[in-house]
């Protein structure tokens, strides 16, 4: 088995009484695109601060390529963060940006770059100080995308992207992965737009990681049942409820876990409803509060559900 390109091993970080990363472990492999996912506030930066030198953790330990981040300056010019709050000196344009990026990355594609910025419709000349919240994105994205770092991470710097540059900065995004592949960690809160990109699904909440798996065993990993609210009580008895809500006598829960044929035979033959979990309303059941009553009744909350 390969060596990982990250490994985290009780990765902590703590403010004063505040931790914002929980003794976390995960690692992420070699030419994968990563999705880390969840609330404000949740860590996901801190983790990606932290992986990529800018942090020193509290506890625990990282190894890029086998070694501290602080101690690795060949892994550091080989890692490319982009943050949504990406700054650059006030006196530069996007041109001058991307002139010092050949510098710092030495995958650096100057024609690839020259098409995005004609593609994202960027004024290179205007500047930094004087573009939109949109333009300033474009910037980043452009940088992440034209590094072609080996590890490159982009901290929701897409946001203030409108809904047509977002999807042209994913069909970038996906056709240069396959053509020059890389590891790609991106960060988000527009998870249904992201969900097709993934191959690696890390979810984490107050500082904790609740699931780590591949893209492909989250699909399908939960679903809602729908129908009288006895009846489905009577079938998801013994089963991980990670969602519920109710109207008058019917209610719709959220279970964990793939239905097996028999499940979905007997849950046909009781008239219920099942429907499918997008990996957006996992993250929003596995990062909110526990349904009531699901702890007593049901024996998990949502946490312990994830666990």
């Amino acid at each position: 088995m390969s060596t990982p390109l990250v490994r985290a091993s009780g990765l902590t970080k703590s403010y004063g009484g505040m931790t914002a990363v929980d003794s976390v472990d995960f690692s992420l492999e070699e030419g994968r695109i990563y999705g880390l996912l969840g609330r404000n506030g949740a860590g996901k930066t801190t983790i990606m601060q932290m992986l990529t030198g800018q942090l020193f953790p509290t506890s625990g330990t990282v190894e890029i390529m086998g070694r501290e981040p602080a101690e690795n300056a060949e892994a550091l010019r080989r890692m490319c963060f982009i943050a949504e709050s990406q700054r650059y000196p006030d006196s530069f344009s996007a041109r001058h940006v991307f002139k010092a990026a050949r510098w710092f990355f030495e995958n650096w594609d100057a024609e690839f770059a020259e098409q995005l910025t004609a593609e994202f419709r960027l004024p290179l000349k205007r500047p930094i100080k004087k573009l939109s919240r949109g333009q300033l994105s474009s910037v980043g994205v452009i940088v992440g995308l034209a590094s072609r770092a080996p590890l490159t991470f982009f901290d929701e710097p897409y946001l203030g992207l409108d809904a047509v540059a977002r999807h042209l900065f994913y069909d970038r995004l996906l056709e240069d992965y396959t053509e020059h592949p890389r590891t790609v960690v991106l960060s988000t809160h527009l998870i249904d737009e992201v969900a097709k990109l993934l191959e690696h699904v890390i979810i984490i909440d107050q500082g904790r990681i609740l699931l780590d798996q591949d893209a492909d065993e989250v699909r399908g990993s939960a679903t809602t049942v729908a129908g009288p609210q006895r009846t489905v009580d009577s079938f998801i008895v013994g089963r991980s409820v990670i969602g519920r809500e109710g109207l008058g006598g019917l209610s719709s829960v959220t279970v964990q876990g793939r239905l097996s044929q028999p499940d979905r035979v007997q849950a046909a033959e009781l008239g219920l409803e099942l429907a499918p979990v997008s990996l957006q309303q996992l993250v929003i059941h596995l990062t909110g509060s526990a349904p009531e009553g699901a702890a007593n009744t049901y024996g998990n909350s949502s946490k312990e559900a994830a666990a």
